[in-house]
């Protein structure tokens, strides 16, 4: 990239090191707008990636960590323009449970756009939700 702008890696504080796993975090590009592109978060709570047993609570820190992120690039939900979720065995009641929690997340007028995946299974034991996102700020 011209100007020294190589994309950033952001790993925050208070979220478990992903390096040993082939990944990281949060990647964010200079371009006239940067954009950041966010691995998936899932409810695992703090470095030690301790998950609640339910669905609801998984998907509160799975938002709150997506915010821990966005905040790490002086971002904000606002500044999503897509998320990819992924939740094991879906169903309608897990559907209106990310609702409620979309409607309280996003509070303008528009959402990002979105891709749900069904899945049987996540990457850890007792995972139940992830969500990937693309930030971008003018």
């Amino acid at each position: 990239m011209e100007n020294n702008k190589q994309p950033k890696l952001i790993n925050p504080s208070g979220l478990f090191n992903p390096g040993p796993y082939g990944f990281s975090h949060s990647i964010s590009v200079e371009t006239p707008s940067r954009i950041c592109f966010i691995s998936g978060q899932s409810g695992g709570v703090g470095e030690h990636h301790v998950l609640a047993d339910d669905f609801k609570t998984q998907v509160q820190d799975a938002l709150k960590n997506l915010q821990l992120v966005l905040q790490s690039h002086s971002m904000t939900f606002e500044n999503i323009v897509k998320i990819t979720l992924l939740i094991v065995d879906h169903n309608q009641e897990k559907l209106e449970i990310w609702a409620e929690e979309a409607k309280k997340t996003w509070t303008s007028s528009w959402l990002p756009t979105s891709t749900l995946i069904a899945v049987s299974q996540l990457a850890l034991p007792g995972m139940l939700f992830e969500i990937d996102a693309i930030a971008v700020k003018n």
